[in-house]
């Protein structure tokens, strides 16, 4: 190891001025590079990053929220009738038109669907649960190829509320 150093060593005063000057300069140059990209730039990215992380945070952590208060509300309310629940789901599978049909088989129901958008699906589940009730057990929905790109069809089956 001694050999090896006292070699670099020669190598190093074999060396003019001007080209010792270089190497050290280039030594600078790419240990500051290091400092920068190692010790600097991780931590000023992060507190740039911070603020746009922290509000999409607690944009998220608001919706948990308000829908942990929707469960709490929806635990709260009294039970429906069958029959009352039955002509909610009836009416919200109504604005759906012909593209789907809801059928009772026993103590669930089951709703047939085709090409129905992703938003009115949404807003159909959201009707169901609000306002009959219902929970939903299973759902099999496959998208819709060519023109209707973007709807589904499928089957969902429902639990409705034991009065």
């Amino acid at each position: 190891m001694n050999a090896r150093l006292q070699t670099l060593r020669a190598a190093w005063r074999g060396r003019d001025a001007r080209e010792r000057r270089l190497v050290l300069l280039a030594a600078w140059v790419l240990g500051l590079y290091l400092l920068w990209a190692l010790a600097l730039q991780p931590p000023l990215r992060t507190l740039r990053e911070a603020p746009t992380r922290l509000d999409r945070l607690q944009a998220q952590l608001q919706r948990m929220q308000d829908e942990a208060a929707e469960a709490e509300q929806l635990r709260a309310s009294p039970p429906l009738p069958r029959a009352q629940a039955l002509a909610a789901l009836q009416a919200a599978t109504a604005r759906l038109g012909e593209r789907a049909r809801l059928t009772e088989q026993g103590d669930r129901v089951v709703l047939t669907l085709g090409g129905v958008s992703g938003e009115e699906l949404r807003d159909w589940l959201a009707d169901a649960r609000v306002g009959a009730r219902a929970r939903a057990i299973e759902l099999r929905l496959a998208p819709q190829p060519g023109p209707a790109a973007g709807r589904f069809a499928g089957s969902l089956v429902l639990s409705l509320p034991s009065p």
